[in-house]
């Protein structure tokens, strides 16, 4: 086993509330607030690089008034102000107009056209301004998952939608109050995934993210629609002085899933060479929520190399990531990690690997009552009517010597009712719509 890397956790900026510029400041009752910048002090960017946001936008819309240019960008007009008077001083900028409140029309010189090519062939980022690094490693900090430990109600509640043995909750539940790495192991078709898709809500509440962040000179996009779930900024409503920074989003705490497609690049800050504007990986999109490698095992890469990438991550809660100028910058690791797989964990990995995932947890096939209470609660969900017997029907003609999944009785009974969609007749499960759906289903007839 390759030794392990130096400890250089020291560089990482433990910024806690009060400590560095920015109106963090004080959280108010609900939580972590990144509260609105009124000064660039706040705003903790250099406002250069804000005067070639405001370039950039320029060039793409020709013209527009500067409250429009302050609301793409996340920042209050008051301080824009001092960026367009600082581009009209250097004749980048002029007035072309105003609007009915009395609001400036902006648009470029030829001068500012021509900087605007040199802007873009850098970066065509235009956005909310970037939040600096140690702001964002702050509220990491303050909306750490390791402050937060679910109890059993807690689990009851991120589980209500599923059918688990009590036993298994309560195997869970240490595991993932312990805040620590964990395998998921067992038959395929049995809710691991779904499992591990829920766990996120025994963390409860909701957190706040930047849309963007500056790292060393680059731009890092890191709130991603496609996998956080926005919710409405409620700070809207408090006074001027207590509203949030724009340029922080609302959102669930992540669940971030990968699969089989995972390679070790999307664990890096990757530079996308045509727009200059980097991605942040998997691991930071995770932060204060759950980072799931399902499937583990059937990656294109090594078990082995992808758990010897987190070793020191989870030994430290800290990463080390590389940026595209090659250089490595310490950065928080605050996601829950799971590895969901169908393989025995103790044959993919060496006894020195599984002692650094403390918890092994395996996902059981359903009892037959178990199963059976999942026929008809999904029956119920789904609208397809199960008549006396057709159950026991469907256990002693189908389910002897084959074995049950918790994944079953949804999609057999999906067939059911497919099925009488197409034959326009109703959704009923008697013995033919069983045995139609389990050799569709299966593709063979079961062992007798």
């Amino acid at each position: 086993m390759p030794p392990d890397p130096p400890d250089y956790s020291a560089d990482l900026p433990t910024i806690r509330l009060g400590d560095s510029p920015g109106r963090m400041g004080d959280l108010p009752a609900g939580g972590f607030l990144p509260r609105e910048p009124r000064s660039w002090e706040d705003v903790g960017v250099e406002p250069a690089l804000v005067e070639q946001i405001v370039i950039r936008m320029l060039a793409r819309e020709g013209s527009t008034a500067g409250r429009r240019v302050a609301q793409e960008l996340c920042l209050a007009a008051t301080l824009l102000k001092d960026v367009f008077d600082g581009l009209k001083l250097q004749k980048v900028v002029q007035h072309r107009g105003s609007t009915a409140t009395g609001d400036f029309i902006w648009e470029l010189t030829d001068h500012g056209r021509d900087m605007a090519l040199e802007s873009r062939k850098l970066s065509t980022y235009i956005g909310p301004v970037p939040v600096p690094f140690h702001q964002y490693v702050r509220g990491v900090e303050a909306q750490t998952l390791a402050n937060i430990r679910p109890t059993r109600d807690d689990l009851a509640r991120a589980f209500e939608d599923m059918s688990l043995d009590p036993a298994l909750v309560d195997a869970l539940g240490p595991a993932i109050s312990s805040g620590r790495a964990l395998f998921l192991y067992g038959e395929p078709g049995n809710g691991k995934t779904s499992i591990a898709e829920r766990v996120t809500r025994s963390f409860g509440d909701t957190i706040w993210m930047p849309v963007t962040l500056l790292i060393d000179g680059h731009i890092v996009k890191l709130y991603d629609p496609a996998t956080h779930v926005h919710r409405p900024d409620n700070s809207r409503t408090l006074s001027v002085l207590e509203r949030a920074d724009r340029r922080w989003v609302r959102i669930d705490r992540p669940t971030i899933i990968a699969g089989g497609e995972l390679t070790l690049d999307m664990l890096e800050i990757q530079r996308n060479p045509t727009s200059g504007v980097c991605e942040a990986p998997l691991q930071l999109k995770a932060n204060c929520g759950t980072l799931v490698i399902d499937d583990f095992g059937r990656q294109r890469i090594e078990p082995l190399t992808l758990l010897n990438r987190w070793i020191f991550p989870l030994e430290r809660r800290v990463d080390y990531l590389r940026l595209p100028d090659g250089r490595k910058i310490p950065a928080p690791f605050d996601p829950l990690l799971i590895f969901s797989t169908n393989i025995d964990p103790s044959t993919l990995v060496d006894e020195a690997f599984l002692r650094r995932i403390p918890y092994k947890i395996r996902v059981p096939d359903p009892t037959r009552d178990q199963f059976g209470g999942l026929v008809l609660s999904m029956a119920a969900v789904l609208g397809v009517e199960v008549p006396h017997g057709s159950l026991t029907y469907l256990m002693e003609r189908h389910y002897r010597g084959r074995a049950m999944r918790f994944c079953h009785p949804r999609d057999l009974l999906n067939q059911v009712l497919d099925n009488a969609r197409y034959l326009q007749i109703p959704a009923v499960a008697t013995p033919d719509a069983w045995d139609k759906a389990v050799s569709n289903y299966f593709g063979a007839t079961p062992p007798q």
